[in-house]
């Protein structure tokens, strides 16, 4: 009997008041066929109703794949777990789904990525739930939001649980009745190959969190082939797992791409293709951000300024010094920017999802390279929440993984928010100050614990375009001064707190100001040459 189905009939399966786990980032590997056709469903029989979604990382975004906001219906979505939502610019129209959230019409959920993942797994297996030190502190904490979005997720999630002598926060597995994953190839018995994705992601975890607990698996794919013909080595989920496939040939690899060989590792780029930073302020922070690596690092990298410097080692010939692991799964390679953030060409190798996040949870790797919205007084950092903007950012994702027991961390960002900005003699000249100060006495979402990071040790750094700053035991230390910044108008007067500052406060190299080359070195030793002394 054949498994495939019209994305129609996929749709009709969901029942009212279904838990449904969809396996997507962003526009990476989404179902957006089948997602859609539940929407339309709901529109044209008023079924199904007050659905529960769960989204390990994120389904769609603003720039052509809906995702979650086919299902951003009143009456349609009932509640949704999240590891991050929607998001662009502040002038572009709010997508549905943080309408929602705003007036209340769902009960919604920011969960920390790799928690979410580990909830699927901990169902799978039949077990109560995940217990972990990931989030503690951090909004996913009970005694702050415990993940909460809106008053309308008022039913906690998370509790605080005394075990073995220690705190931890414990999340109950929610055991989902359909997961809907992607993948490019089925065979007829439902075998899914991924030649054409950009990353696994979870879909293995979520079928197996379906399937054994006697829910049902649709599988959405580009095209079907004859059994017998995948290899064994390239089936990423079994057909046993699979129920349903709906077949979308036109399915996109990931926002506004089609396809890129590349991406899937099909073919590698050459190196000379990968365009350079643009020469602005942005790249003068992504530069100082580089001078942090070392030769021979593991490093994560996040989006914002950060998402530059892979193109800073490549630009200074030290590409492949760094080896760049990122959530959605690629290690090694260069990992791509804008529309095709979570990809990485050129890869070594591809990660699922989930056991990345193992990687991240547990600071395997040697460094993670990050933005900020705001940082305040304890060193904490909000990347997750901008009640002014909500769908400004898209929530945490693996944020709150990654920091939890990360060796460094490298923070970036601008001083204030709303700055005028110019490069000039050789260093910064702020033509304009902006009127958002973005060092405050207490953030308003705290997505990074810096008390956290003092007692366990971590070495932390914020590199903003004026100063560099550093954690302590005593709070922020200014410990890098730019050229052009005046420490008192344009630092410390700009920040809600005090800040301490170095007694060896240095000057950061203007070489960094220049349209050239910087002579950047990963060698363990000081970059530029010494010039940063």
């Amino acid at each position: 009997m054949s498994k495939v189905v019209s994305a129609a009939q996929a749709a009709g399966l969901i029942r009212d008041g279904m838990i449904v786990s969809v396996s997507s980032s962003s526009g990476l590997g989404c179902p957006d066929a089948v997602l859609a056709a539940i929407g339309e469903r709901f529109d044209s029989e008023g079924h199904p109703k007050d659905i529960t979604t769960l989204h390990p990382i994120a389904a769609g975004d603003m720039y052509g794949i809906k995702g979650i906001d086919h299902l951003a219906k009143p009456g349609l979505l009932k509640r949704t777990l999240c590891g991050s939502y929607p998001s662009g610019p502040s002038s572009s129209e709010p997508p549905q789904i943080w309408k929602m959230i705003g007036d209340n019409s769902v009960a919604a959920y920011n969960v920390p990525s790799g928690i979410l993942f580990d909830m699927h797994r901990e169902a799978a297996a039949k077990r109560p739930g995940v217990l972990t030190k990931v989030g503690l502190d951090t909004f996913a904490d009970p005694r702050h939001q415990g993940c909460a979005m809106n008053a309308a997720a008022s039913e906690p999630i998370v509790s605080v649980q005394q075990f073995d002598g220690e705190e931890w926060l414990y999340f109950r597995s929610i055991v989902p009745h359909v997961a809907i994953i992607r993948a490019t190839t089925a065979d007829e018995r439902g075998n899914l190959t991924y030649e054409h994705e950009g990353a696994y992601l979870g879909g293995l975890e979520q079928a197996l969190a379906a399937r054994n607990n006697g829910g049902v698996v649709i599988a959405q794919v580009k095209r079907v082939v004859e059994n017998g013909t995948l290899k064994p080595h390239d089936v990423r989920v079994p057909g046993v797992l699979i129920d349903h496939i709906v077949v979308a040939p036109d399915q996109l690899q990931t926002t506004l791409t089609p396809y890129d060989p590349a991406i899937s590792g099909e073919i590698f780029r050459p190196l000379s293709s990968f365009r350079n930073a643009e020469m602005n302020v942005q790249k003068v922070i992504a530069r100082r951000v580089a001078m942090e690596l070392r030769d021979g690092m593991a490093v994560n990298i996040g989006f914002g300024i950060s998402a530059n410097v892979p193109r800073i080692l490549l630009e200074e010939g030290q590409h492949g010094k760094v080896t760049w692991v990122i959530e959605q799964g690629a290690v090694g390679g260069v990992p791509l920017l804008d529309f095709k953030f979570g990809c990485a060409s050129n890869a070594e190798a591809i990660m699922p999802s989930p056991h990345q996040f193992i990687y991240f949870q547990a600071g395997g790797f040697d460094a993670s390279l990050l933005s900020f919205l705001q940082i305040d007084r304890h060193g904490s950092v909000n990347v997750s929440k901008l009640s002014a903007r909500p769908h400004v950012t898209a929530g945490a994702g693996g944020f709150v993984d990654i920091t939890a027991r990360a060796k460094k961390i490298v923070f970036s960002g601008f001083f204030n928010a709303g700055a005028k900005l110019s490069l000039a003699d050789g260093g910064i000249r702020i033509d304009q100050e902006g009127k958002v100060k973005k060092i405050v006495s207490e953030v308003e979402h705290i997505s990074f614990s810096g008390k956290r990071a003092v007692a366990q040790g971590q070495d932390i750094t914020y590199v903003t375009e004026r100063c560099v700053m550093k954690l302590t035991p005593d709070g922020l230390v200014v410990t890098e001064l730019a050229p052009g910044i005046d420490l008192q108008r344009d630092v410390l007067a700009q920040a809600e707190i005090p800040l301490g500052i170095a007694k060896d406060l240095k000057t950061t190299p203007e070489a960094l100001y220049q349209d050239r080359l910087i002579g950047l070195t990963l060698n363990g030793g000081a970059s530029l040459g010494g010039a940063h002394d």
